[in-house]
Protein backbone atom coordinates (compact mmCIF):
# COMPACT_ATOMS: atom_id res chain seq x y z
CA UNK A 1 0.00 0.00 0.00
CA UNK A 2 0.97 3.73 -0.77
CA UNK A 3 1.43 5.61 3.08
CA UNK A 4 0.24 9.00 3.08
CA UNK A 5 -0.61 10.17 6.40
CA UNK A 6 -0.48 8.08 9.53
CA UNK A 7 -2.30 10.50 11.44
CA UNK A 8 -5.85 10.25 10.06
CA UNK A 9 -8.68 7.99 9.54
CA UNK A 10 -9.32 6.80 6.26
CA UNK A 11 -7.54 3.59 4.51
CA UNK A 12 -8.87 3.07 0.72
CA UNK A 13 -8.18 -0.07 -0.88
CA UNK A 14 -8.64 0.16 -5.14
CA UNK A 15 -8.45 -3.90 -5.23
CA UNK A 16 -7.41 -4.31 -8.58
CA UNK A 17 -7.64 -0.93 -9.94
CA UNK A 18 -3.64 -0.26 -9.48
CA UNK A 19 -3.61 3.02 -11.56
CA UNK A 20 -6.48 4.23 -9.20
CA UNK A 21 -4.17 3.97 -6.41
CA UNK A 22 -1.47 6.05 -7.42
CA UNK A 23 -3.86 8.26 -8.99
CA UNK A 24 -5.46 8.71 -5.36
CA UNK A 25 -2.28 8.79 -3.62
CA UNK A 26 -1.37 12.15 -5.44
CA UNK A 27 -4.80 13.98 -4.71
CA UNK A 28 -4.28 13.47 -0.62
CA UNK A 29 -7.55 13.53 0.02
CA UNK A 30 -8.69 15.14 3.78
CA UNK A 31 -8.67 12.26 5.91
CA UNK A 32 -6.14 9.79 3.90
CA UNK A 33 -4.14 7.59 5.97
CA UNK A 34 -3.15 5.05 3.34
CA UNK A 35 -4.00 3.91 0.27
CA UNK A 36 -3.20 0.67 -2.32
CA UNK A 37 -4.36 -1.81 -4.14
CA UNK A 38 -5.70 -5.45 -2.92
CA UNK A 39 -5.98 -7.70 -5.57
CA UNK A 40 -5.68 -11.43 -3.72
CA UNK A 41 -8.71 -12.99 -1.08
CA UNK A 42 -5.53 -14.45 1.33
CA UNK A 43 -2.31 -12.52 1.21
CA UNK A 44 -3.37 -9.86 0.25
CA UNK A 45 -6.02 -9.42 2.56
CA UNK A 46 -3.85 -10.20 6.01
CA UNK A 47 -1.34 -7.15 4.52
CA UNK A 48 -4.69 -5.33 4.95
CA UNK A 49 -5.33 -6.07 8.20
CA UNK A 50 -1.53 -5.97 9.24
CA UNK A 51 -1.41 -2.29 8.08
CA UNK A 52 -4.61 -1.51 9.50
CA UNK A 53 -4.40 -2.92 13.35
CA UNK A 54 -0.54 -1.54 13.25
CA UNK A 55 -2.03 1.90 13.11
CA UNK A 56 -4.69 2.59 15.56
CA UNK A 57 -5.80 6.16 14.03
CA UNK A 58 -7.59 3.75 11.28
CA UNK A 59 -11.53 4.01 11.42
CA UNK A 60 -12.40 3.21 7.97
CA UNK A 61 -11.42 0.92 5.09
CA UNK A 62 -13.01 2.48 1.78
CA UNK A 63 -12.92 0.05 -0.53
CA UNK A 64 -13.24 1.12 -4.41
CA UNK A 65 -12.13 -0.03 -7.49
CA UNK A 66 -12.98 -3.21 -9.66
CA UNK A 67 -12.98 -6.17 -7.55
CA UNK A 68 -10.34 -9.04 -9.59
CA UNK A 69 -12.55 -11.45 -11.23
CA UNK A 70 -11.97 -14.98 -9.17
CA UNK A 71 -10.19 -13.75 -6.21
CA UNK A 72 -13.11 -11.37 -5.14
CA UNK A 73 -10.64 -9.48 -2.63
CA UNK A 74 -13.57 -6.84 -1.93
CA UNK A 75 -16.51 -9.26 -1.12
CA UNK A 76 -13.78 -11.01 0.43
CA UNK A 77 -13.13 -8.38 2.52
CA UNK A 78 -16.94 -7.42 3.37
CA UNK A 79 -17.31 -10.91 4.42
CA UNK A 80 -14.93 -11.23 7.01
CA UNK A 81 -16.00 -8.17 8.55
CA UNK A 82 -19.48 -9.63 8.20
CA UNK A 83 -18.57 -13.12 9.35
CA UNK A 84 -15.33 -13.82 9.92
CA UNK A 85 -13.51 -16.97 9.44
CA UNK A 86 -14.45 -20.25 10.46
CA UNK A 87 -11.64 -22.59 12.24
CA UNK A 88 -9.61 -23.25 8.97
CA UNK A 89 -9.25 -19.59 9.07
CA UNK A 90 -11.29 -19.84 5.78
CA UNK A 91 -13.47 -16.03 5.23
CA UNK A 92 -16.85 -17.32 6.21
CA UNK A 93 -19.16 -16.70 3.00
CA UNK A 94 -16.70 -15.23 0.40
CA UNK A 95 -17.00 -16.02 -2.89
CA UNK A 96 -13.17 -15.84 -3.59
CA UNK A 97 -11.40 -19.13 -4.67
CA UNK A 98 -8.93 -19.80 -1.84
CA UNK A 99 -9.88 -17.32 1.11
CA UNK A 100 -8.22 -18.57 3.63
CA UNK A 101 -5.74 -16.67 5.66
CA UNK A 102 -3.12 -19.03 6.65
CA UNK A 103 -0.64 -15.95 8.13
CA UNK A 104 -3.19 -14.46 10.13
CA UNK A 105 -3.98 -14.97 13.85
CA UNK A 106 -7.14 -15.02 15.25
CA UNK A 107 -6.28 -12.06 17.41
CA UNK A 108 -5.48 -9.84 14.27
CA UNK A 109 -8.61 -10.97 12.51
CA UNK A 110 -10.59 -9.23 15.52
CA UNK A 111 -8.97 -6.23 15.81
CA UNK A 112 -9.55 -5.65 12.47
CA UNK A 113 -13.17 -6.42 12.89
CA UNK A 114 -13.46 -4.02 16.01
CA UNK A 115 -11.18 -1.31 14.44
CA UNK A 116 -12.91 -0.19 11.42
CA UNK A 117 -16.14 -0.17 9.06
CA UNK A 118 -15.84 -1.00 5.44
CA UNK A 119 -17.71 1.21 3.13
CA UNK A 120 -18.41 -0.35 0.08
CA UNK A 121 -17.76 1.61 -3.33
CA UNK A 122 -16.77 -1.36 -5.26
CA UNK A 123 -17.05 -0.75 -8.72
CA UNK A 124 -16.62 2.89 -8.46
CA UNK A 125 -13.08 4.39 -10.23
CA UNK A 126 -14.30 8.28 -10.32
CA UNK A 127 -11.57 9.92 -8.22
CA UNK A 128 -13.66 12.60 -6.98
CA UNK A 129 -16.40 10.63 -6.11
CA UNK A 130 -13.80 8.77 -3.72
CA UNK A 131 -11.87 11.56 -2.72
CA UNK A 132 -15.45 13.45 -1.43
CA UNK A 133 -16.69 9.95 0.47
CA UNK A 134 -12.98 9.99 1.96
CA UNK A 135 -13.02 13.64 3.06
CA UNK A 136 -16.72 12.50 4.34
CA UNK A 137 -15.78 9.64 6.40
CA UNK A 138 -12.78 11.63 7.85
CA UNK A 139 -14.98 14.65 8.90
CA UNK A 140 -17.22 11.86 11.01
CA UNK A 141 -14.91 10.38 12.82
CA UNK A 142 -14.66 11.27 16.76
CA UNK A 143 -11.88 9.90 17.90
CA UNK A 144 -8.08 11.41 17.26
CA UNK A 145 -5.06 9.04 16.05
CA UNK A 146 -4.16 10.08 19.60
CA UNK A 147 -6.65 7.84 21.51
CA UNK A 148 -4.93 5.73 23.42
CA UNK A 149 -8.50 3.91 24.49
CA UNK A 150 -8.98 3.07 21.20
CA UNK A 151 -5.51 2.06 20.25
CA UNK A 152 -5.80 -0.80 23.50
CA UNK A 153 -8.44 -2.69 21.60
CA UNK A 154 -6.08 -3.22 18.33
CA UNK A 155 -2.35 -4.09 20.11
CA UNK A 156 -0.72 -5.82 16.93
CA UNK A 157 -0.04 -9.39 18.18
CA UNK A 158 3.07 -11.19 17.22
CA UNK A 159 3.42 -13.79 14.60
CA UNK A 160 5.32 -17.22 15.33
CA UNK A 161 9.08 -16.33 14.00
CA UNK A 162 9.81 -17.25 10.69
CA UNK A 163 13.32 -17.91 9.09
CA UNK A 164 14.85 -14.58 7.21
CA UNK A 165 17.39 -15.60 4.74
CA UNK A 166 19.81 -12.91 3.30
CA UNK A 167 20.18 -13.24 -0.22
CA UNK A 168 23.63 -13.27 -1.48
CA UNK A 169 24.53 -13.09 -5.02
CA UNK A 170 25.70 -15.91 -6.70
CA UNK A 171 28.99 -17.49 -7.16
CA UNK A 172 28.34 -18.94 -10.78
CA UNK A 173 25.18 -19.28 -13.14
CA UNK A 174 25.30 -22.21 -15.23
CA UNK A 175 24.51 -21.55 -19.29
CA UNK A 176 21.21 -22.64 -19.97
CA UNK A 177 21.58 -25.16 -22.62
CA UNK A 178 18.12 -24.22 -24.41
CA UNK A 179 19.63 -21.05 -25.49
CA UNK A 180 19.53 -17.70 -24.87
CA UNK A 181 17.35 -14.56 -25.32
CA UNK A 182 17.42 -10.63 -26.89
CA UNK A 183 14.44 -8.66 -25.69
CA UNK A 184 13.38 -5.83 -27.82
CA UNK A 185 10.58 -3.82 -26.68
CA UNK A 186 8.95 -1.80 -29.84
CA UNK A 187 6.80 0.64 -28.04
CA UNK A 188 6.00 1.79 -31.58
CA UNK A 189 4.27 -1.55 -32.51
CA UNK A 190 2.96 -1.90 -28.32
CA UNK A 191 4.91 -5.28 -28.72
CA UNK A 192 7.98 -6.90 -27.06
CA UNK A 193 9.70 -9.37 -29.13
CA UNK A 194 12.20 -12.25 -27.41
CA UNK A 195 14.43 -13.44 -30.05
CA UNK A 196 15.91 -16.92 -29.18
CA UNK A 197 19.55 -17.90 -29.74
CA UNK A 198 21.80 -21.49 -29.56
CA UNK A 199 25.14 -20.61 -28.24
CA UNK A 200 26.86 -20.58 -31.54
CA UNK A 201 24.72 -17.62 -32.61
CA UNK A 202 22.11 -19.26 -34.83
CA UNK A 203 18.64 -17.60 -34.68
CA UNK A 204 15.96 -19.95 -33.36
CA UNK A 205 13.24 -18.27 -33.11
CA UNK A 206 11.38 -15.00 -32.52
CA UNK A 207 8.24 -14.80 -29.72
CA UNK A 208 6.42 -11.48 -29.67
CA UNK A 209 3.71 -10.60 -27.31
CA UNK A 210 2.47 -6.91 -26.13
CA UNK A 211 2.29 -8.55 -22.36
CA UNK A 212 5.53 -9.81 -21.00
CA UNK A 213 4.00 -12.76 -18.89
CA UNK A 214 2.28 -13.82 -22.72
CA UNK A 215 5.55 -13.99 -23.32
CA UNK A 216 7.27 -15.56 -20.60
CA UNK A 217 4.12 -17.91 -19.80
CA UNK A 218 4.91 -18.92 -23.95
CA UNK A 219 8.62 -19.63 -23.47
CA UNK A 220 7.97 -22.13 -20.23
CA UNK A 221 5.30 -23.84 -21.69
CA UNK A 222 7.42 -24.47 -24.87
CA UNK A 223 10.16 -25.38 -22.66
CA UNK A 224 12.67 -22.72 -24.33
CA UNK A 225 14.32 -22.43 -20.98
CA UNK A 226 15.52 -25.36 -18.84
CA UNK A 227 16.53 -23.58 -15.71
CA UNK A 228 15.34 -21.89 -13.12
CA UNK A 229 17.64 -19.47 -12.96
CA UNK A 230 17.25 -18.61 -16.80
CA UNK A 231 13.79 -18.56 -16.39
CA UNK A 232 13.72 -16.09 -13.60
CA UNK A 233 16.31 -13.87 -15.91
CA UNK A 234 13.81 -13.88 -18.50
CA UNK A 235 10.94 -12.69 -16.39
CA UNK A 236 12.69 -9.75 -14.95
CA UNK A 237 13.51 -8.47 -18.72
CA UNK A 238 10.55 -8.99 -20.16
CA UNK A 239 8.71 -7.25 -17.13
CA UNK A 240 11.35 -4.52 -17.42
CA UNK A 241 11.23 -4.09 -21.02
CA UNK A 242 7.21 -3.66 -20.66
CA UNK A 243 7.60 -1.11 -18.15
CA UNK A 244 10.43 0.49 -20.42
CA UNK A 245 7.26 1.23 -22.99
CA UNK A 246 4.24 2.10 -20.05
CA UNK A 247 6.70 4.66 -18.56
CA UNK A 248 8.89 5.75 -21.37
CA UNK A 249 12.24 5.05 -20.06
CA UNK A 250 14.99 3.01 -22.43
CA UNK A 251 14.97 -0.37 -21.87
CA UNK A 252 18.93 -1.95 -21.62
CA UNK A 253 19.05 -5.62 -21.00
CA UNK A 254 21.08 -6.62 -18.19
CA UNK A 255 23.72 -9.53 -18.50
CA UNK A 256 22.33 -12.61 -16.71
Amino acid sequence: MLSRNTHCHVAVSTLASTELAQKLADAVPPGLCIVGKTETENIGIEKVIRNTISNPSIRFLLLCGKDPQGHRSGATLLALLKHGVDDRMKVIHSPGKRPILKNSMLQEIEAFRQQVQIVDMVGEEDVRRITERAAGLASSASLSCHDTRFASKTKLTVLPSVETVEAEPPEHIPMDKAGYFVILPEKEKGVIIAEHYSYDNKLLRVIQGKAARDLYHTIIKNKWVSTLSHAAYVGKELEKAELSMTLGFAYVQDGA
